[in-house]
């Protein structure tokens, strides 16, 4: 997909309270960059709706953004397992508490079994697709409505640098990240003409767990974190970036 080419947004430093008065929803809020980028809404004022399927990291996420003077609501919910009405009725909560949704960041996803496509296991496939495509698709459907509740709103995903371009040994997840990218799109397409924009951003080689379980003997002090990064999450969400839509911003360029 076409990939944003002015890099300014490197270096955005948000306002103060820059946030407040805005509810965002970030899946994968229990590690990683969902639980960084939470946690910095948090620090902006925004009231979030945190989703993450381990119950024990999800709750210090929740300590840590409770710090903050701001409302939260948060469900461990399992992407493998969850159904069409597990996420109707996470809308039809948010909807209780607030009647629309400002932002979402959906950041949860896992790697799978790196391999030849040859050697691809359907079982480990179809896990990969459920989770990081198919939840994707479910989850959104449910939230539009939401989104299009709110005066300006920004659905922003996940995608990968195998995303955008095919690499040996990467086989599910690389298909499964063009599969976002082309949702991305499609979404960004339909709803051009509204208020809601959809983009994506590729984070790149960030110092987290799915990056040591893909690069286990890569020395991980020569990443970035997730905190270094950030500028790209805190983009996409305030209003400045109100004129981007249906692109991919990468967090690190080449």
């Amino acid at each position: 997909m076409a990939v944003w080419q002015n890099h300014d947004y490197l270096n955005f430093q948000p306002q103060a309270n820059s946030l407040e008065n805005k509810v965002i929803l970030v899946s994968g809020a229990s590690d990683g960059l969902g639980q960084c980028a939470a946690i910095e809404y948090a620090k902006l004022g925004a009231d979030l709706v945190l989703l993450g399927r381990n119950r024990h990291k999800l709750a210090q996420t929740i300590e840590r953004v409770n710090q903050y003077p701001i409302q939260t609501l948060a469900i461990d919910l399992d992407l493998a397992i969850a159904s069409a009405e597990d996420y109707q009725s996470l809308a039809a909560n948010i909807n209780a508490q607030w009647h629309r949704l400002d932002g979402a960041l959906l950041s949860a996803g896992i790697l799978g079994e790196l391999c030849g496509i040859k050697d691809i296991r359907l079982a480990d496939f179809d896990e990969v697709i459920n989770i990081n495509l198919r939840s994707q698709l479910l989850l959104t459907q449910a939230l539009l409505p939401l989104l299009n509740n709110a005066p300006m709103s920004s659905l922003v995903l996940t995608t990968s640098t195998v995303g955008h371009i095919g690499k040996a040994q990467w086989g599910s997840y690389a298909m499964s990240k063009f599969a976002v990218e082309g949702l991305t799109q499609t979404l960004a397409d339909e709803y051009k003409e509204t208020s809601l924009r959809v983009n994506c951003i590729n984070p790149g080689a960030t110092r987290t767990s799915m990056r040591a379980q893909a690069k286990p003997d890569e020395d991980p002090l020569i990443l970035k974190t997730p905190q270094d990064i950030m500028p790209t999450y805190f983009y996409l969400m305030d209003d400045s970036s109100a004129h981007i839509n249906g692109y991919c911003l990468d967090a690190q360029p080449k």
